[in-house]
């Protein structure tokens, strides 16, 4: 089972999964998802795509049966959509692993992959972050992932459901989100660069993200759920944060600057000691090959909106609006 089947992680989750020889249900109510990030695989009598929300139990019970593992990616992200209407947030995030989990028992699965984000850190004070650095939840979505994760967790210490979290870094690849206004910044410059615009650089862009390849995350995935662990918690990044500056380096193409946004680190960077002793996993795609790949699938951003200097300017001013 794959929730948010058809999102940016998740289509490259059903990849690996049936690269790898096993059926998969996809299950995606495509309110962020896109139906074409799985067309690719139209047709292949391994693979099951289900319309539907996860929030829905009796739905999800029925699709869940005979289920082996749970990959849980279904949820809503950014920032400043969360603090607008963080309802949205707390039933998709909250609600809907709630839903995912009583399925995941009810079909006595083997295992149950939670995606988890580093924004549960906040503003860190200790780099690299490891898992136990201090919980810092600042805005409502990484609230809501957060309780998505304990939640989790506890679902494995009460009823033995055999749960691993793992805690995304700033993830990129084919198929990422083009519009939001905090973490997407590989979508929205080459949707820019695709359509002649300049990068739009927040801040003097010397802020540094620990970018981790989207093949990477579902790799460790695949691992978490491989392996003998429960209810651990495990940092997925590269472990060697690039600054923006870098990635338009090498991207190529002029830039214009907008204000530093309130509340943003300057810097993430996770420790991936544990996940590499306990699982064995290391990423291996590198920054440089990883923006080439990007560049080789630029034409996926063709359609996408394209962020110019003014539409850039009024989300930052929205950030300012809730977060200043």
């Amino acid at each position: 089972m794959v929730t948010g089947g058809g999102g940016f992680i998740g289509s490259h989750m059903v990849d690996l999964l049936l690269e790898e020889g096993h059926d998969v249900v996809a299950v995606d109510d495509f309110s962020t998802g896109r139906p074409g990030n799985l067309a690719h695989h139209r047709g292949s009598p391994q693979l099951k795509v289900v319309a539907a929300d996860v929030c829905d139990g009796a739905r999800m019970a029925s699709e869940f049966a005979g289920a082996g593992w749970v990959f849980h990616f279904a949820a809503l992200a950014d920032i400043v959509p969360s603090i607008e209407h963080p309802e949205r947030y707390l039933r998709a995030n909250v609600m809907g692993t709630l839903g995912a989990l009583e399925a995941a028992r009810a079909a006595g699965v083997e295992r149950f992959i939670y995606s988890a984000s580093s924004s549960c850190y906040g503003i860190s004070d200790v780099y690299p972050t490891p898992e136990t650095a201090p919980i810092r939840t600042e805005y409502p979505y990484a609230l809501s992932k957060y309780l998505g994760e304990t939640m989790a967790l506890h679902w494995g210490q009460v009823y033995r459901l055999p749960v691993v979290s793992l805690r995304y870094f700033n993830a990129y690849g084919p198929r990422s989100r083009t519009s939001g206004t905090y973490g997407a910044v590989f979508g929205v410059f080459l949707a820019q660069k695709l359509n002649g615009q300049p990068f739009t650089i927040v801040g003097d862009g010397t802020q540094t993200r620990d970018f981790v390849f989207v093949t990477d995350v579902a790799r460790a995935n695949l691992l978490a759920a491989q392996s003998r662990s429960a209810g651990e918690v495990f940092n997925v990044g590269a472990g060697a944060p690039q600054s923006v500056n870098r990635l338009v380096e090498l991207l190529g193409g002029p830039v214009v600057h907008v204000p530093k946004r309130p509340g943003e680190p300057d810097r993430t960077h996770a420790d991936i000691s544990k996940i590499r002793r306990a699982l064995g996993w290391e990423p291996t795609v590198s920054f440089e090959e990883g923006v080439k790949i990007m560049v080789d699938h630029i034409d996926d951003w063709r359609a996408a909106p394209v962020w110019t200097v003014d539409t850039i300017a009024q989300a930052t001013r929205d950030w300012f609006k809730y977060l200043g």
